[in-house]
C-alpha cells in the first residue's frame, strides 16, 4: 500500500505493508505467559493422623475467606493470641486479606 505523507510542507510517498496486530505477551515476574485462563485445582486436604477422630470444633479453627499466597507470617509458634490478632496476610490478585485469630489461645508447635 502506498501512502502520501506531509512533513513540513514537503509530501513524501511511502509503501507500507499492512501486517495483522498481534498484543504483546504479558510477562509476569520476568517469565512471558500465554493468555488463557488456567485453573489449578486445590491441593486435597490432608488426612487426619492416626488415632486423630476427633471432630473438629469449628469456633476453633480459622479458616480463609479467599485462595491466595501468604505474603507475611506474623504469628510464630508459642505466641499467644487473642481474638482479632493477625496471624498472616494473604495476596490474591493484588488484594491482601489479613486473617485474624478467632479466639484467645497459644499457637502450638507444628506437627
Amino acid at each position: 500500500m502506498k501512502l502520501n505523507i506531509a512533513i513540513d510542507g514537503k509530501t513524501y510517498e511511502v509503501e507500507v505493508e499492512a501486517v495483522e496486530p498481534t498484543a504483546p505477551s504479558p510477562v509476569v515476574r520476568g517469565i512471558p505467559v500465554g493468555s488463557a485462563a488456567v485453573r489449578v485445582p486445590a491441593a486435597p486436604a490432608p488426612a487426619p493422623a492416626a488415632g486423630d477422630n476427633k471432630p473438629v470444633d469449628e469456633a476453633k479453627v480459622c479458616r480463609s475467606p479467599v485462595s491466595g499466597i501468604v505474603i507475611r507470617v506474623a504469628a510464630q509458634v508459642g505466641q499467644s493470641l487473642q481474638t482479632g490478632d493477625v496471624m498472616l496476610v494473604l495476596e490474591a490478585i493484588k488484594w491482601k486479606q489479613i486473617l485474624q485469630h478467632p479466639i484467645p489461645a497459644r499457637l502450638p508447635p507444628s506437627r
